[in-house]
């Protein structure tokens, strides 16, 4: 079946009491045994352990990404965390993208640095930095591609390649193009990482993560790390991120279509001094966009002639863009990384890796493309 058949019919079938079409929203604790000798036949006891709202979330995620399984979480950093812990031991090193989520740079230098993790923040872009960063102790390796929020691009089979032959975990955050552009595991990754909050959800309406294996042993390995620190999802917001899931490719043409037309809107503009979206010729890994992915995506930054003043007074003067850190929703977003995703990365490292205190990121979502391109030229003047 096609991927728009699956996100709406994969992992959900009619309630077995009701016939409900929708999944229903478990809300218990705890469920009720046959006996001790039959214990967890129906496969539940405790939901900070397994749910079945949850449970067919993630069996429509692991067909989507087409991997073994999948295990959700209450947030996308969540998820993140749960693979540190998956993977991770004092003494290890672990290499990840030099352009990432903040939050994972957080986690990574801030928290698990405390307890003798050792980090490498490395230009995933650059096969040959990888290989040669590698170390005997490596245990993992997190690319991020598309980057957040530079949009730096990793080619994710040449990655693939160099962590097989060394038997090392290549985990993917696979957020910005999700499996309907881009599928990690099909080019040789281990796990793709979501956070659910954006794209799957959709609506700004949930927090959550996902992460996606290839094979069993990996579930396992995370599924243990999910039930002993009680990071589940919860029901309620698995209920609401199905929903989202059936309109992700619409919603995702129609946002990534915006997101081209205004990429090239402020590419023609006198004001803009530079615009990143990896659907404009201009794009420096164009070739790598078109043949690692299907879609381009509803992420693109700009910088502003003037600097940082004058990114600030966009953001500030903008209408119907809505000054927020969130991306993937039906409605635009504008976000200053530099004191807003990005804050916590330290200024020497965002110049390092090219987060400049004047990158204005843009989310696209649903609106009319006419009506954003004239709320973005209204306050360029």
């Amino acid at each position: 079946m096609g991927f728009s058949t699956r996100q709406i019919h994969a992992g959900v079938t009619p309630d077995p009491t009701t016939g409900s079409i929708v999944t229903p929203i478990y809300q218990t604790t705890t469920y009720v045994q046959d006996s001790v000798d039959e214990y967890l036949a129906k496969g539940y006891s405790y939901s900070r352990s397994a749910n079945p709202t949850v449970r067919a979330l993630e069996l429509k995620l692991a067909e989507l990404e087409a991997g073994q399984d999948c295990t959700c979480y209450a947030t996308g950093m969540a998820a993140i965390n749960a693979v540190f812990l998956a993977y991770l031991n004092a003494g290890d090193h672990c290499i990840i993208s030099d352009v990432a989520y903040g939050g994972t740079y957080r986690l990574a230098t801030k928290i698990y640095s405390r307890f003798g993790v050792q980090f490498s923040f490395v230009d995933t872009s650059d096969p040959a930095a990888v290989e040669s960063a590698l170390r005997d102790n490596t245990r993992l390796v997190l690319t991020e591609t598309p980057a957040n929020p530079t949009l730096k691009l990793t080619d994710l089979a040449a990655i693939s390649r160099i962590t097989q032959a060394r038997g090392i975990p290549h985990a993917v955050d696979n957020t910005f193009l999700t499996p309907y552009y881009q599928q990690p595991l099909k080019l040789g990754a281990d796990l793709s990482i979501h956070s659910t909050t954006k794209y799957f959800d959709g609506h700004n309406a949930t927090v959550g993560g996902a992460v996606v294996a290839a094979t069993a042993e990996h579930d396992d390995r995370l599924r243990f790390v999910q039930n002993a620190t009680g990071t589940i999802m919860s029901p309620q917001v698995a209920f609401l991120t199905m929903q989202g899931c059936k309109t992700l490719s619409v919603r995702l043409d129609r946002q990534s279509a915006n997101a081209q037309a205004v990429a090239e809107f402020l590419e023609s503009h006198p004001k803009i001094s530079r615009v990143c979206y990896p659907g404009l010729a201009s794009f420096p890994q164009s070739d790598l966009a078109r043949s690692q992915a299907s879609g381009f995506g509803a992420m693109l930054w700009c910088e502003v002639e003037g600097g940082l003043p004058a990114g600030k007074a966009l953001m500030d003067r903008i209408k119907l863009w809505t000054l927020a850190e969130n991306l993937g929703s039906v409605e635009s977003l504008i976000t200053h990384p530099a004191t807003m995703t990005h804050a916590d990365v330290e200024a020497a490292e965002r110049d390092r890796v090219g987060i400049t205190d004047g990158l204005v990121r843009l989310s696209t979502g649903l609106e009319d493309a006419d009506d954003l391109i004239a709320a973005l030229r209204e306050a360029l003047a």
